[in-house]
C-alpha cells in the first residue's frame, strides 16, 4: 500500500537535496505525497547562490514545474502521478535562520526554535496532514533530509493544546525517518516524545561519514553514482526535469562528487516495492537496515556484511544497482513512450500478488515450497529469479538451505536448529529489459 509522505528540506545548500527530490517525484506514483516543507539554515549559500526564504521556495516550485512538464509523459507509463497542481499546493514554508546544531546528538536548549510565537505554514501542515488521518489507517511517514524544527514545532503546539491521551493519539499516527540531527531539535524530540517512532540515520558510532545514508554514493561499486553515468541516465537527454538534476555536489568524501543524494534514503525506507517493512526497522531495504538503541532512544544505524565489508553503508549500497536502475528507467519515462522505455516485472509468490509480506509458520526440519511462477513482465521480456536469505533481517545466525535458488520454484529446508528463530528469504524477479528492472517479495520464515 502506498505510504503517505511528507518531506522536510534544507534544500538549495548541498545540491543533493535537489537530486533527492527529483528522484522522488519519478518515483511519485509510489507515495500518496502530502508535503513538502523547507527550512532555511543560517547563511545558506548553494549552486545558485545565496537564498532567502522566497528564492529557496522558489527552487521547490521550479523543480515542480520541471515536474509538470514530463507529467503527461510519466502517466503513459503508470497510474497515480499526482498533478503539478497538488504538488504546488502542498509547499510549506518552515523556519528560517535555522543555525547548525551545537553538538550532534546532544540535549540542548531549543527556544530558539520551539515554542511560543514559532509557529510556521510548514509546522500547521503537519498536524493539519496528522489530523486528517486515513481511511486505511496509514501512519505519516516525515522524511527529514534537513532539519527537525518544523516537526518539533508541531510536536510543541500539539501539546500545548491538547489532552495527554489526544498527543499520545497524535503521536501515534506519525513515523520519522531522520538524516541526522541537522539543526537542534532532534534530541530535544525523542527526549519529549519518547513514544514516537524515529529512526536517526546517523552511525551508530556517531560517525556521520560511516552512516546509512552514506552507501546512496560510498561503498561497492561506485559506478552508478559517477557524472558519466548520471550524465548518460538522467540529467542530459531526458527532459526538462533531469536538465536540472545537479551533476556536482561538494560534501567530501565523494568518489565522483556527483551523485550524493544523502537524503535519498529517508524516503527509499518507506518505499512499498515488496521488500521494506517500515514497521520492522531491523528488516532492510532500499533505505538501510536499523536497530533499537537504549542511548539515544530510538533506531540507530545497523551493519550489513557484504563480500568482506560490514559496515552501515553495506545495509544501502547492496541495492544499489537495483535501485539506480529503477531510476534510469524512470528518467526514460519522462521522454519515452511506453513502448520504448522498460517497466519492472510483477513478483508473485505461491499466487499471491501485491507487495505484502508473506509470513509462514514451519517446524525445524520442514521443507518450504516457495511457487513464484505466476510472475509476470508488462512488456513481455524474459525473467531470472534468485532466492536468497537476508542473514542480518532473521534472528536465526546460520545459512538455512535452498533448493532450486535461481529457478521460479524454490524449497526451504528449515534447519534442525532453527527452533524460536526467523530468518528472511527474500525473491528477486528481474526481467531482461533495458536497463533490466527487479521487484521482490519477503519471506518471513518462523520456526516454531
Amino acid at each position: 500500500m502506498k505510504p503517505r509522505l511528507l518531506v522536510t528540506t534544507d534544500i538549495g545548500a548541498d545540491p543533493d537535496d535537489e537530486q533527492s527530490l527529483i528522484r522522488l517525484l519519478v518515483h511519485a506514483n509510489d507515495m500518496d505525497l502530502e508535503g513538502i516543507v523547507p527550512d532555511l539554515w543560517e547563511k545558506h549559500e548553494g549552486r545558485l547562490g545565496a537564498l532567502t526564504p522566497q528564492t529557496q521556495m522558489e527552487l521547490v516550485h521550479e523543480i515542480i514545474r520541471r515536474y509538470g512538464r514530463v507529467g503527461d509523459n510519466l502517466a503513459c507509463h503508470a497510474n497515480g502521478f499526482p498533478a503539478e497542481d497538488a504538488l504546488h499546493s502542498m509547499v510549506k514554508r518552515g523556519p528560517v535562520h535555522v543555525p547548525n546544531p551545537a553538538k550532534q546528538g546532544a540535549p540542548v536548549d531549543v527556544s530558539h526554535l520551539v515554542g511560543d510565537g514559532k509557529d510556521t505554514e510548514g509546522s500547521d501542515w503537519i498536524i493539519a496532514c496528522a489530523d486528517r488521518g486515513d481511511s486505511f489507517n496509514r501512519p505519516l511517514d516525515i522524511s527529514i533530509w534537513g532539519g527537525s524544527a518544523s516537526l518539533a514545532q508541531a510536536l510543541f503546539r500539539v501539546r500545548q493544546t491538547r489532552s495527554a491521551a489526544a498527543v499520545d493519539t497524535f503521536v501515534k499516527r506519525l513515523r520519522v525517518h531522520a538524516i541526522g540531527d541537522q539543526d537542534d531539535t532532534g534530541p530535544w524530540i525523542r527526549r519529549e516524545f519518547p513514544r514516537l517512532f524515529y529512526i536517526l540515520n546517523h552511525g551508530m558510532d556517531d560517525d556521520k561519514l560511516s552512516a546509512c545514508f552514506r552507501g546512496m554514493y560510498m561503498g561497492g561499486d561506485e559506478s552508478t553514482t559517477s557524472r558519466e553515468w548520471v550524465r548518460a541516465n538522467v540529467s542530459r537527454r531526458h527532459g526538462p526535469l533531469g536538465a536540472f538534476f545537479p551533476e556536482e555536489t561538494w560534501t567530501a568524501p565523494n568518489p565522483h562528487g556527483c551523485l550524493k543524494e544523502g537524503d535519498t534514503p529517508a524516503w527509499f525506507y518507506f518505499l512499498d516495492n515488496g521488500l521494506h517493512v517500515p514497521s520492522e526497522p531491523g528488516a532492510g531495504g532500499w533505505g538501510g537496515r536499523y536497530e533499537w538503541s537504549d542511548q539515544y532512544g530510538c533506531y540507530r544505524d545497523a551493519r550489513d556484511t557484504v563480500d568482506a565489508d560490514t559496515s552501515h553503508r553495506a545495509t544501502v549500497y547492496r541495492w544499489r544497482s537495483r535501485f539506480q536502475n529503477e531510476f534510469a528507467a524512470r528518467m526514460d519515462w519522462c521522454i519515452a513512450p511506453p513502448l520504448q522505455a522498460n517497466h519492472k516485472p510483477e513478483a508473485v509468490c505461491n499466487g499471491e500478488r501485491g507487495t505484502e509480506v508473506l509470513r509462514v509458520a514451519a517446524r525445524p526440519g520442514d521443507r518450504i515450497t516457495l511457487d513464484a511462477s505466476g510472475s509476470r513482465d508488462p512488456d513481455g521480456d524474459g525473467l531470472t529469479f534468485a532466492w536468497w536469505v537476508y542473514g542480518e533481517a532473521g534472528t536465526y545466525r546460520g545459512e538455512p538451505l535452498i533448493e532450486g535458488a535461481a529457478s521460479p520454484d524454490a524449497v526451504v529446508v528449515v534447519p534442525d536448529d532453527a527452533r524460536g528463530k526467523t530468518f528472511h528469504v527474500i525473491l528477486e524477479v528481474t526481467d531482461t529489459g533495458n536497463p533490466p528492472l527487479t521487484s521482490y517479495r519477503r519471506i518471513i520464515i518462523a520456526a516454531e
